[in-house]
């Protein structure tokens, strides 16, 4: 008749126990709502998200997921009431994804005037974007020009105005920096081909 260690199981026992337990108070700390002393929850506006992207970190990795991310900040610029510190804040964000060429072409102080410019424009016609999107993956256009790699693709933007709706589409043509990321290098409106 063979006699088995019961020392050795229960201590396996206990040890598996306290690794689930804190395994488990992990898990909740981690998954659990962290609310201000207050008792008020913490919100972040859509411009405070967009401030807080971190390109140097997580830049986006495709043309299109550079023009995605120019289509969120064109909807928060032009939708959401900021005040003009944050458009500030916001538009020299987005020149984060420009590329240096871009940015150069205009002082930050003309930048950022013509934006508000267009954005008062833009309010006073009562405008306001519902919908964007950009073209589809397989509708990325690569070619090489000058030596560098560029991406050209659309963006459009549905526009509610007083009579309805309108579908404004830009073509955007990225180019790729020396750290290997797509930059919007320009954009202009699409006119459909005349028949």
């Amino acid at each position: 008749m063979k006699i088995t260690n019961v020392k050795g199981i229960k201590g396996i026992i206990v040890v598996a126990v306290l690794i689930l337990l804190v395994v488990g108070y992990f898990y909740y700390l981690s998954n659990r709502e962290v609310k201000p002393k207050n008792g008020e929850e913490v919100t972040v506006s859509a411009a405070q998200e967009l401030l807080l992207r971190n390109y140097e970190v997580n830049y986006p990795q495709t043309p299109k997921e550079v023009v995605k991310q120019y289509l969120d900040f064109t909807k928060v610029l032009h939708n959401d009431n900021l005040s003009d510190e944050e458009i500030e804040a916001v538009a020299l964000k987005l020149q984060e994804l420009f590329d240096e060429e871009l940015v150069a072409n205009k002082s930050k102080e003309d930048y950022v005037t013509d934006l508000k410019s267009e954005l008062v424009t833009f309010h006073n016609n009562n405008y306001s974007i519902v919908n964007m999107y950009t073209s589809s993956s397989t509708d990325v256009v690569y070619f090489d020009t000058n030596g560098y790699d560029c991406a050209s693709l659309y963006g459009t933007f549905d526009i509610r105005t007083g009579d309805g709706t309108k579908i404004l589409r830009d073509i955007f043509i990225l180019r790729m920096d020396d750290a290997g990321h797509w930059k919007i290098y320009g954009f202009m409106p699409y006119a459909e081909p005349e028949e």
